[in-house]
């Protein structure tokens, strides 16, 4: 790849993406190949990869250019949405795929015409805790570092 931040901010999310696999398995115990392409989970691979860009572009050009101004921001703010308002509407996501169960509850488990069950449960893994941010965010800076002294070379 010419552009050799942006592939070690890629390379980033891909190594954070490939940790989720054994790392839900030590948590769980099961494997599930979905964490690999889905949102949420431990380490945080949108951290990893603004991490990884505003690092690589720190030890490249240093912390005084526009470049990294630009990376930090953009590394702020996608952590900023991942903790908070992805996770949040996450959290809601919950709620409301309990609503049916609740409503049936209040009902005696027969609903009759005025409740009709949900078909598609919204996705409740959208977002990340503190913890997976600040990991993704430790990965993709080592990946940041290593991408920009290796280019010196």
């Amino acid at each position: 790849m010419s552009n050799r931040g942006l592939g070690t901010a890629l390379i980033a999310v891909g190594a954070a993406q490939l940790l989720k696999l054994p790392i839900h398995y030590a948590n769980t115990g099961k494997w599930d190949a979905r964490k690999i392409v889905g949102s949420g989970g431990m380490p945080s691979s949108h951290s990893s990869g603004v991490s990884a860009l505003a690092v690589y572009t720190a030890t490249k050009y240093g912390v005084k250019t526009p470049e990294f101004a630009i990376s930090a921001m953009l590394g702020i703010i996608v952590m900023y949405d991942a903790m908070n308002i992805r996770r949040h509407a996450g959290e809601i996501a919950i709620q409301v795929n309990d609503l049916d169960a609740d409503v049936e509850k209040l009902a005696g488990h027969h609903p009759g015409v005025y409740h009709k069950r949900r078909r598609e449960r919204l996705k409740e893994s959208l977002g990340h805790q503190p913890r997976e941010v600040v990991a993704g965010s430790l990965l993709g800076a080592l990946f940041g570092f290593l991408g920009a002294v290796t280019a010196s070379k």
